[in-house]
């Protein structure tokens, strides 16, 4: 595992970035979505992070709700990650949240994936987690939760892992749309993905909200997507996603075929003046515009 991890977090070949304040990440088995993970994990500088927030969609367990865990290690084959009970206790106290039984635990993936590739980043750091398990929320609870953890956002030392795979595709996932513009299905696939991470990179909940009402995209972590929308709004710290890596399970060219689409985005610091045009005047000083 160790070495799969090392060789697709090697051909990635990202520079970490301590502006780097959290990951879009897949969650599907490594021999499907680990490379395009290594994308996003790839980006994080563990040196100054002290506690990762893991946000993932419930896959067999209905709750409206978020829930913790009562685990206190997540373990790995590469290295244990202590659960932050300090944090657990502080979000359980705002009487919003619920907890999961060790079964509800053990039996999702969608935080486990993320795990081992945390493990790996942050090996030699000592760093802590909190897993949180997002419901099936509603809008108003999407934008509550997200308020409710904007605060941690503001903390440098904090990171955020959210879990989430794009479109899952075919008579198997009841979801078969097609748009024939883009020619084959795995390409009206692909524009259908790429819209939705234009959106999220835009920062909107709403606009998300909106795109998922008209599209019914089979995004998986769309509750979790949209509260860490929610926690960009509320927060202090200006915070601009990017996507850099997509990828499909497979390339669907008939309606009998099924995939599932991987995402990986980084979000980081938007520091204003790295954005901002510099002309000189003809005072010979450079003035910013």
């Amino acid at each position: 595992l160790e070495e799969e991890l090392d060789g697709w977090l090697g051909a990635a070949g990202l520079t970490k970035s301590p502006d780097v304040r959290a990951v879009i990440a897949p969650h599907a088995g490594y021999s499907y979505s680990g490379r395009c993970a290594a994308y996003a994990f790839g980006n994080i500088d563990p040196t100054n992070i002290s506690r990762v927030f893991l946000l993932g969609p419930s896959h067999h367990y209905y709750t409206p709700k978020c829930a913790l865990t009562r685990a206190t290690v997540y373990r790995t084959p590469i290295g244990d990650l202590p659960v932050d009970q300090e944090v657990i206790q502080e979000l359980s106290a705002t009487g919003k949240f619920e907890f999961m039984d060790l079964s509800v635990d053990e039996a999702e993936h969608s935080m486990e994936m993320h795990l081992p590739y945390l493990s790996k980043v942050f090996q030699g750091h000592t760093v802590k987690v909190v897993p949180i398990l997002v419901g099936a929320l509603s809008s108003q609870s999407e934008a509550m939760y997200g308020q409710l953890l904007s605060k941690y956002v503001d903390d440098p030392n904090n990171f955020f892992s959210v879990s989430s795979d794009f479109c899952h595709w075919g008579s198997r996932f009841s979801y078969t749309y097609y748009d024939k513009k883009h020619g084959a299905i795995h390409n009206s696939i692909e524009a259908l993905d790429r819209m939705g991470m234009e959106i999220i990179e835009t920062g909107d909940p709403d606009a998300f909200k909106r795109y998922l009402q008209e599209y019914e995209n089979t995004i998986c972590g769309r509750h979790p997507i949209s509260v860490f929308l929610h926690m960009l709004r509320h927060c202090s710290t200006k915070i601009k996603i990017g996507f850099v890596r997509y990828e499909q399970s497979s390339q669907c060219k008939n309606m009998r075929d099924s995939s599932v689409s991987y995402a990986s985005a980084a979000a980081k610091v938007d520091v204003p003046w790295l954005n901002a045009r510099y002309i000189v005047r003809d005072t010979g000083k450079l003035d910013n515009q």
